[in-house]
């Protein structure tokens, strides 16, 4: 293997170590800024070093043998700057999305007012038994009284939260009578 080529792939390697280190160990030993955007932020830098480093050594690779070593080089480096500056951009753009992203806000009590599920657990007369309630379309399972006894399986319908992980509910289902 040529020297310049294996140059450029040292690069490109440096690049991509340094991604992966970023990654695995940036918020444990707080390597880069948390802050930083744009184009000096670490996912840009490492891009850049990286799709420099791995695009130059092609491009020396597929060079001709008779261009001397220096003109394969910085050939190999314009190319590889040129080639690496939307690698950059995309990785600017990419992180920025994602550390924008809007999600969803975090449940509350008055959340579960309303909702629907059934016993899993059978309620005593006086205490505590589980409910499984479908809320925001995932399922949770609480704590859950009510005025009267249920057995598993009751529908029921959450009327009261007294406190983050218990409920009060009340039966839906029909009386056969």
């Amino acid at each position: 293997m040529e020297p310049v080529t294996l140059a450029f792939l040292l690069v490109g390697g440096a690049g991509l170590v340094l991604l992966v280190l970023a990654l695995v160990l940036g918020d444990l030993l707080h390597v880069g800024h948390p802050d930083a955007d744009g184009p000096f932020s670490l996912p840009a830098l490492t891009a850049l070093v990286g799709g420099a480093g791995f695009v130059g050594a092609i491009v020396a690779a597929l060079v001709p043998g008779d261009w001397p070593a220096a003109g394969r080089a910085l050939l190999a480096a314009a190319v590889g700057l040129v080639a690496a500056l939307p690698l950059a951009y995309g990785a600017v753009r990419l992180s920025s999305a994602l550390f924008h992203m809007r999600t969803d806000p975090t449940l509350t009590d008055t959340d579960l007012l309303g909702s629907q599920g059934v016993v899993v657990t059978a309620i005593p007369a006086a205490g505590y038994g589980e409910v499984r309630l479908s809320v925001a379309g995932q399922l949770l399972k609480y704590h859950a009284r009510a005025d009267g006894p249920m057995p598993a399986g009751t529908p029921v319908y959450v009327v009261g939260t007294p406190s983050a992980t218990s409920v009060e509910v009340v039966s839906t289902a029909t009386d056969p009578r």
